[in-house]
């Protein structure tokens, strides 16, 4: 097949590449690109099914492709989607978290997938970057190598600031930073050798209570939307006896839980986590939540979550989702419980919920919350009943 040809771009895959079908027939994956776009590209990879290409010429730009903000657009390894407007964004997501869950999950949506918007730019209070040879800045694209910043659009103000003050006076050591913001304004740089800049401990608002989290215990980054997730957990959580909160982290969900439930059973397998959510815990006077510090394949095996038998349970996983096995743990420990899970990656998600389907449990709604605006990353809060 030829090298090079011209195509029209249809849509965006999960990946964040524009989709097209090559003159044979094959889709191709072409980075950098929008619906509407006609492009030539050049053939990079080679599949039997698929081709992935690069753009040669743009021909002519579909209506949602903007100019870029940042200078550092596919350089630094960040943002995918900072050449489409937001509205285009978002559209996108919509479809491809539908996308997922019918395609992988096998299970039918009544209606549009609504994705709750985010401030565009200026959200993020949580990044990673990296020094090395007095060399501050983010990953490149699909590289290791650095990509020197002094700025970034999508940091919040302050962590903005505590960027430019690392790049202008590079820590001596080589390795990773954590940059993180609180809900107070203040700021923590976090890197070889410890505290860099700022202060060790921050504090993030969780609804009526303050959580302080310790350097690497994670939390949501994206901080206009924080108050909108935190809300709509708890609604779909609903009230009553007992709640089962797994991946409970330092506690963010925890608080609201323990006003709406007697009793809260939080399990988290990360010990700096744990000894966060115990502090905030004892901080806030709260006394009706059980900590366990335990891997959740260990906790959902033991007999102890079928003898809870929660009303509720809350289960925020990282990216990798909980597979078969937990999957179906899961759903035995649920018996009559509403779960609210709570996802940053369509494709697992779905997976996971055709695991539940299977076991039983209905998926009554799905809503996505876009904490990763200039990403092709989406969350999602899924909410099963039995």
């Amino acid at each position: 097949m030829t090298a090079s040809f011209v195509v029209e771009i249809e849509k965006l895959a999960a990946g964040g590449e524009g989709v097209a079908h090559a003159p044979d027939g094959r889709v191709v994956f072409v980075a950098a690109s929008a619906p509407g776009d006609r492009v030539q590209v050049r053939v990079v990879e080679e599949h039997p099914k698929w081709l992935r290409g690069e753009i040669e010429t743009l021909e002519a730009s579909g209506p949602g492709r903007v100019e870029p903000r940042c200078p550092l657009f596919l350089r630094c390894g960040g943002c995918s989607w900072q050449h489409l407007d937001y509205a285009t964004q978002l559209a996108a997501k919509a479809e491809i978290l539908r996308d997922a869950i019918a395609r992988i999950g096998g299970l039918a949506l009544a209606g549009e997938v609504e994705v709750v918007p985010s401030s565009p730019f200026g959200y993020r209070g949580r990044a990673r970057v990296g020094v090395a040879g007095g060399v501050v800045g983010f990953r490149r694209l699909r590289s290791h190598a650095l990509e020197r910043a002094t700025a970034c659009p999508v940091l919040v103000p302050e962590l903005e600031s505590a960027l430019a003050a690392l790049a202008a006076a590079p820590p001596a050591r080589d390795g990773e930073i954590e940059l993180c913001a609180g809900d107070d304004g203040r700021v923590r740089a976090w890197g070889p050798g410890g505290l860099l800049h700022g202060e060790a401990q921050l504090a993030i608002d969780a609804g009526s209570a303050r959580v302080f989290v310790s350097p690497g215990v994670f939390f949501q980054g994206n901080v206009p939307l924080r108050g909108a997730l935190l809300a709509a957990v708890l609604e779909a959580a609903g009230d009553g006896a007992r709640a089962l909160e797994l991946c409970a982290g330092a506690g963010f969900f925890s608080f609201g839980l323990a006003e709406r439930f007697q009793e809260v059973l939080a399990v988290e397998s990360s010990p700096p986590a744990v000894r966060d959510l115990r502090r905030n815990l004892a901080a806030n006077g709260v006394k009706n939540v059980r900590v366990e510090c335990a891997p959740l394949e260990r906790f959902l095996a033991s007999a102890e979550p079928r003898g809870y038998a929660p009303d509720a349970i809350v289960v925020d996983p990282p990216r990798t989702g909980l597979g078969t096995a937990l999957a179906k743990d899961l759903a035995a420990a649920a018996g009559a419980a509403r779960v609210v899970y709570v996802s940053c990656e369509p494709a697992t998600l779905a997976r996971d919920l055709a695991v539940l389907a299977a076991e039983g449990l209905r998926l009554v709604s799905l809503r996505g919350y876009d904490l990763f605006p200039q990403t092709a990353h989406v969350e999602a809060i899924a909410v099963l009943e039995r």
